[in-house]
């Protein structure tokens, strides 16, 4: 394995991770947009209501994205691991 390989299945691993991540990223910094939209025209400033929210949009997320994000993972890893014996020799 040369270094330019290793460092190829670095970046596409890391691209997987930032793919798979985002939905949740997303939802997260929109649920917190609007939560902090909220507070600044209503001048409350409670700390667990941006938490409370954002948590539960974050677990919707990741219910209605787990099984694209399950595929994207096995369909990476299993393509990796078939082009394993390639990459070793």
């Amino acid at each position: 394995m040369t270094q330019h390989l290793a460092v190829d299945i670095t970046r596409n691993a890391l691209l997987m991770t930032i793919i798979i991540a985002s939905p949740m990223l997303a939802v997260g910094m929109i649920i917190g947009l609007i939560i902090s939209i909220f507070q600044t025209t209503t001048s409350i400033q409670e700390q667990t209501l941006t938490f409370v929210p954002k948590l539960f949009a974050i677990l919707i997320s990741v219910a209605a994205f787990g099984p694209w994000m399950i595929r994207m993972m096995t369909e990476y890893v299993t393509l990796l691991l078939s082009s394993l014996p390639q990459l070793v020799r």
